[in-house]
C-alpha cells in the first residue's frame, strides 16, 4: 500500500489475476474520485474499470454496485460489476474493497448545452424506471445528516442550515414521495454518451441508498446549475413518466434544499478531517463548501 493507506497498483494488478483470473492485462491508474481508488484495465477479453473503496464502506458499495446490475440488466449502461471466480463483486484486501466493473464507452457530459442537460433529464428518468420496485440490501439509511455531528463546527452557519433542510424535509412528508435504489450523485460526468450507438449511460454507483427519486433529480439540477438552467433537463426527465408533475412541483424544491445541506455537510467533513481525497489543495474543499454557503444563504 502508499503512506496514506491507499491501494498500490501492484496489489491490484496481484488481486485481479488471483480473484478475478485476468492474469494478461495493463492497469493504468486514474484516480479522479473524491471518494475511491480506480484504475483502468485492458484485459484480452475487453476493457474494465477496477475500483477501490474504504472497507468500512464495503456494504454501501455492494449495494450501489447491486444498483448498477439492475439498471444495466434493463439495458442502460451502468458498469455493473463483473463477479469473482468466487461469486462476490468485492474483495477485501489491505483495507480496501475492490471490485472490477464492465467499461461504459462514450464521452463523459458536461451539461452545458441544452441538448445535454435534456439527455441528462430523460437518461435519469431510465434509469428511474428500471430501479422502481426494486429492494437493494444492504442499502444505507436516508438522509444520512447528523444535525449533532461535530464536523459541523467548521462553520457558525452549518448546523442551523442542516436543521432548517431537515425540517422542511419531514414537512413533506417523505413517505408520500416514491422512493426506490439511487444512484444519489448524478453529475454530468457520470453520464456518458456513445456518439456511435446513440446510448447514454450512467456510471460510478459507489453508494446503495433507497430515497424518493426526487433526490437524484435535485442533485442533477444542481450540477446544470440550478432552476434557472435546469428545465431542459426537467421536462426531458418528466417525458419519461418516471413522476408525476404533482410529486415533483410538491417536492423538488425541499429536496434541493436537504441536497445543498448533503453538499455542506460533505465538504465540511472533509476540510474536519484534513481529506484531499481526490483534489490538489485545500482550497478545492473550500470552494466546495463555499459555494454551498451561496446556495443556502444566498
Amino acid at each position: 500500500m502508499t503512506h496514506d493507506g491507499e491501494l498500490d497498483l501492484t496489489v491490484v494488478a496481484a488481486t485481479l489475476a488471483t480473484d478475478w483470473g485476468l492474469t494478461s492485462s495493463s492497469i493504468t491508474p486514474h484516480d479522479g474520485g473524491m471518494n475511491s481508488q480506480t484504475w483502468f484495465v485492458q484485459a484480452l477479453d475487453g476493457r474494465y474499470v477496477a475500483k477501490a473503496v474504504p472497507v468500512d464502506r464495503r456494504h454501501s458499495f455492494g449495494a450501489g454496485l447491486a444498483a448498477a446490475t439492475i439498471v444495466e440488466a434493463a439495458g442502460i449502461p451502468a458498469g455493473a460489476p463483473v463477479p469473482s471466480l468466487s461469486g462476490s463483486t468485492t474483495i477485501v484486501i489491505d483495507g480496501s474493497a475492490l471490485a472490477l466493473l464492465r467499461f461504459v464507452h462514450g464521452s463523459e457530459l458536461i451539461g452545458d448545452s441544452i441538448e445535454e442537460r435534456s439527455l441528462i433529464g430523460s437518461t435519469l428518468g431510465r434509469v428511474h424506471r428500471a430501479l422502481v420496485g426494486h429492494e437493494l440490501p444492504g442499502a444505507g439509511v436516508f438522509p444520512w445528516l447528523d444535525p449533532g455531528a461535530a464536523h459541523l463546527t467548521v462553520r457558525p452557519w452549518i448546523r442551523p442550515a442542516i436543521e432548517v433542510a431537515l425540517t422542511a424535509w419531514l414537512a413533506i412528508p417523505p413517505e408520500s414521495l416514491t422512493w426506490a435504489p439511487l444512484h444519489t450523485d448524478p453529475a454530468p460526468e457520470a453520464f456518458r454518451f456513445d456518439l456511435e450507438t446513440g446510448v447514454c449511460g450512467l456510471i460510478d454507483w459507489d453508494l446503495g441508498v433507497v430515497a424518493p427519486l426526487l433526490y437524484d433529480l435535485a442533485s442533477a439540477e444542481m450540477y446544470v446549475g440550478g432552476p434557472r438552467r435546469s428545465s431542459p433537463l426537467i421536462t426531458a426527465y418528466l417525458a419519461t413518466g418516471a413522476l408525476s408533475p404533482e410529486e415533483l412541483e410538491r417536492g423538488l424544491r425541499p429536496l434541493a434544499q436537504l441536497r445543498w445541506a448533503v453538499q455542506a455537510d460533505y465538504f465540511a467533513k472533509r476540510i474536519a478531517r484534513g481529506d484531499l481525497t481526490g483534489i490538489g489543495d485545500p482550497s478545492d474543499n473550500e470552494t466546495g463548501l463555499e459555494d454551498a454557503r451561496r446556495a443556502i444563504l444566498g
